[in-house]
């Protein structure tokens, strides 16, 4: 599978060019999947701000308004209850997996839970562009700071990756290069990118970079 692993979705010329790379076709001739179920799982997520997401409004132009030729709605907690064949057909007949933020490690339950995290390594060609915990929940680990889901018994996610992401740098006043020094340290990873919301973290096959029209930092612990 092909990461795009971003802070605030496709908001640049560049993150579109890196997008569309991974692709290999333009955005409007690729069908997208969006995955909401983060939301579920954050206090300050709810119905309206899932509703933007899924009819591609206003606030969701650099991710499910981006142009694509379809869009559906692939809901990780109803998965269980449906013929796994079936779901696994949708997913398979997509080129890219829309993944949206709320809390990661959340997103991390119900991806093991319905199946899908175990789908993933037989999805070379398929793109999974992340926006916040969409992107966090591909690391091994998150840091304390970033968890809201009560019921998370720790800050471990599914560890596709072996770096870890401090989203919204710059965006928040408590996302400041000084806090995520600190989560850095915390979590212990040996790298991790602090990145704001016109950067991405690229990954395709043993490559790693960086795409960026704004602010990044890569940290160690």
């Amino acid at each position: 599978m092909k990461l795009l692993l971003t802070s605030g979705g496709v908001t640049n010329p560049t993150i579109h060019a890196a997008l569309v790379s991974m692709l290999g076709k333009p955005v409007e001739e690729a069908n997208a999947l969006v995955v909401p179920t983060a939301q579920w799982g954050h206090p300050m997520c709810g119905p309206a701000s899932v509703r933007d997401l899924v009819a591609g409004g206003p606030d969701s132009r650099a991710f499910t308004g981006l142009g694509w030729a379809s869009i559906g709605v692939l809901e990780l907690t109803a998965l269980p209850t449906i013929d796994p064949e079936r779901w696994r057909r949708w997913v398979t007949g997509a080129d890219v997996l829309l993944v949206d933020g709320g809390d990661a490690t959340y997103l991390a339950h119900w991806m093991r839970t319905s199946g899908l995290a175990d789908l993933l390594p037989s999805l070379p060609d398929t793109v999974w562009v992340g926006v916040s915990a969409g992107s966090m929940v591909m690391t091994p680990r998150i840091g304390a700071s970033f968890v809201a889901w009560p019921s998370a018994i720790d800050d471990v996610t599914l560890g596709v990756v072996d770096f870890s992401i401090f989203p919204h740098l710059d965006a928040f006043p408590e996302n400041t290069l000084e806090n995520a020094e600190r989560w850095a340290a915390e979590i212990g990873v040996p790298t991790a990118y602090a990145i704001d919301e016109q950067t991405a973290v690229a990954v395709d096959g043993g490559s790693v970079r960086v795409v960026s029209e704004g602010r990044w930092v890569q940290l160690a612990p």
